[in-house]
């Protein structure tokens, strides 16, 4: 199976290199293109061609999208021949809508401290915040272009201890806009790095 792993805001390929592992050890092939979030010239339509540029030809893939990888990971959808959308902590866009726009739209609540890695072993915490890279503002404001969810199967999962987007916050999100509950798992906000074993079970189930 061919799975495109597409990472949030202001990280990389890195952070998912625990599941990159697991899922390379059990046969997989898998794509983890770094998007250019520290270009600010580089908008949507740049990082969606970034990942369909790094996909060739051949077998339908499995697209899993990150955080505010969501907003890219939908309009690939469009692009590339795909066998599932799998979000993961994820914003869900609707029709049109702008980056900017989803947290009041969503009514997203604010929190504060370590909103992404508080689960984690210390050092591991402290090399995922090495590896965190600037986000520009390039693709804050793009409409996200699609007038209808793309006609692929599609699932949610939401982690349990996240506190960015919160498991009541972002189970109601997820089914108001795509109509199906979504599936829950331990973990904060990067369950791919604490818990890349239940996340590559779920992937391939």
């Amino acid at each position: 199976m061919r799975f495109v792993l597409i990472h949030g805001a202001t990280s990389s390929s890195w952070h998912w290199y625990p599941l990159t592992d697991e899922l390379t050890r059990r046969g997989h092939e898998v794509i983890a293109p770094d998007l250019p979030c520290d270009d600010p010239t580089a908008g949507l339509t740049q990082y969606v061609d970034t990942v369909v540029n790094a996909v060739p030809e051949g077998e339908p893939v499995t697209v899993v999208a990150h955080s505010m990888a969501g907003f890219t990971g939908v309009l690939v959808c469009e692009r590339l021949p795909v066998r599932e959308f799998v979000l993961v902590a994820a914003m869900v866009p609707a029709p049109g809508e702008r980056i900017s726009e989803w947290w009041e739209n969503t009514g997203c609540p604010s929190a504060d401290g370590d909103l992404f890695f508080h689960d984690l072993p210390a050092e591991l915490a402290a090399e995922a915040r090495n590896q965190l890279r600037e986000q520009s503002s390039g693709p804050m404001d793009d409409p996200c272009a699609f007038t209808t969810w793309p006609d692929v199967p599609t699932r949610a999962v939401i982690a349990r201890d996240d506190l960015l987007f919160p498991l009541d916050f972002l189970r109601r999100v997820t089914l108001e806009r795509l109509g199906v509950a979504p599936d829950e798992m331990p973990g904060a906000h990067f369950p791919m790095l604490g818990h890349p074993t239940v996340l590559a079970d779920y992937l391939g189930a």
